[in-house]
């Protein structure tokens, strides 16, 4: 029997070409203002409108300031990237989620919450963290420019099929361990490029047992290990996410589509090119340490020893951990830092921000600390103060910002300084990936909640929880 991968990406076959790609049909592109404008120029060049506007959702986010958006946009090339999308969507008659409306945040965080991400879909966007929407149980990836225009020209996109790759977790994860010390404990074991050419499917007890918004963490991270993408089949808790939201099916719509979204799953024969099996015993809280995600260890443990790396590897980790500032063996529990960011389309959801209130609740921030603590949407805003968790962090001396891609990357104001260190809940630890000579230290809202109040590297099982 056919995996749910081959199921989902059969369906949308059009053609096959043969000796080259597939064409496959796309149910929804999601376009922000960094990767659209030479698509949209494309398009306009071309004298093109796009086929199927109705299926295109645009949104501003890497560029958005986290501060002031009623107020014009100091940054020149932020200012002008925003403004672009704005008069692209007007022209080609697209609908576009703008900055400082309700409906605004980054566009891996509202796609499902606004219930434009659905079970069964294929879905696009110009942007590497597009498998986040697997969650959902649709196969989502990101593409590059010129597709872009081609889905904008077509609804259809030229791929070649990935491998298919299942990863199972199972037993039940230890307190302290949530979804993003998951995701850095695979790549971990994967490294970036276990998974390149597959397209993963998560699979497992810890995965039924997880929320959808781990889920969405877990598959935000699929690309980090070289998989094409990742997803989950859709069971009752995606139902229930589901349910209700803005775009979702309603009335007899949504029967009919729960009925459908039932069979989405991979045979009990199916067959995958690779399988993986993971026990959650064995993972623990986890930070980074270099400059990739994979290079990982559990926040107790110490950096490798240089005899553990592989002589061809050891050239590019000796240069990682001189970028970084720390030695073959250390151990990093207790390293003062120096900033904290909570958000991204990774950890800007509301879960994440009760789990960082979790730690932080009759606590005070420490000296010296930054820390930015940023929603991944204006619904996600509106829940934190139903809630009552932005006073919970408030009276700990935080600050609740306002919705964007914010210290993920540097493309917007929110930039860590040359040789400081930041607990990130973000995605990425590149070389200057949160600011020219930025040193990233990725971890989960609990770390980074830890780290936040004691000024240090600090195992969120030893505070009160």
């Amino acid at each position: 029997m056919n995996t749910l991968f081959d199921k989902i990406w059969d369906k949308h076959v059009v053609q096959v070409v043969e000796d080259g790609p597939t064409q496959l049909y796309i149910d929804r592109l999601y376009c922000h203002e960094v990767t659209s404008p030479q698509a949209f120029a494309g398009m306009r060049a071309r004298g093109l409108k796009c086929f199927r506007p109705q299926q295109i959702f645009c949104m501003p986010d890497h560029n958005t300031p986290t501060h002031d958006q009623d107020k014009p946009v100091d940054d020149p090339v932020s200012r002008k990237q925003l403004d672009t999308l704005d008069k692209n969507c007007e022209e080609f008659g697209l609908t576009e989620f703008k900055m400082n409306s309700k409906d605004n945040g980054i566009i891996h965080v509202v796609g499902p919450e606004k219930g434009l991400s659905l079970p069964g879909m294929t879905i696009v966007c110009g942007d590497s963290h597009t498998s986040t929407h697997g969650a959902m149980g649709a196969v989502s990836f990101g593409i590059g420019t010129s597709e872009v225009e081609m889905v904008m020209a077509s609804q259809c996109i030229l791929q070649q099929k990935p491998k298919s790759m299942r990863i199972n977790i199972n037993g039940k994860l230890q307190p302290g361990v949530v979804a993003k010390d998951v995701a850095l404990y695979l790549m971990s074991r994967l490294t970036t490029s276990g998974a390149t050419g597959y397209f993963v499917e998560y699979s497992g007890d810890v995965v039924r047992n997880m929320s959808m918004e781990g889920r969405l963490t877990l598959c935000n991270l699929s690309i980090e290990m070289g998989a094409r993408g990742g997803f989950i089949a859709p069971d009752e808790t995606t139902f229930a996410y589901i349910k209700g939201r803005e775009y979702a099916p309603k009335g007899k719509e949504w029967d009919r589509a729960v009925a459908y979204w039932r069979t989405l799953r991979s045979g009990d024969d199916a067959v995958f090119d690779k399988e993986l099996c993971f026990d959650a015993a064995d993972i623990a809280p986890r930070i980074t340490y270099g400059t990739n995600p994979g290079m990982g260890i559990a926040i107790d443990e110490c950096i490798p020893s240089l005899d553990m790396i592989d002589e061809r590897e050891q050239a590019s980790f000796k240069k990682s951990l001189a970028y970084m500032g720390f030695q073959p063996g250390e151990k990093l529990l207790g390293r003062a830092v120096d900033y904290v960011f909570l958000g991204a389309c990774t950890n800007g959801r509301i879960e994440d921000f009760r789990a960082f209130a979790s730690i932080v609740k009759g606590k005070r921030k420490a000296d010296g600390i930054t820390a930015w603590l940023v929603p991944g949407s204006w619904l996600v805003d509106r829940q934190i103060r139903e809630e009552g968790i932005d006073k919970v962090v408030e009276a700990a001396g935080f600050v609740i910002r306002q919705p964007g891609c914010s210290a993920c990357l540097a493309m917007n104001d929110d930039k860590i300084p040359a040789g400081k260190y930041a607990v990130s809940t973000s995605n990425r630890n590149f070389e200057g990936r949160q600011g020219p000579g930025s040193r990233t230290i990725l971890a989960s809202p609990l770390v980074a909640a830890a780290a936040a109040i004691t000024g240090k590297i600090t195992d969120p099982r030893t505070l009160c929880m």
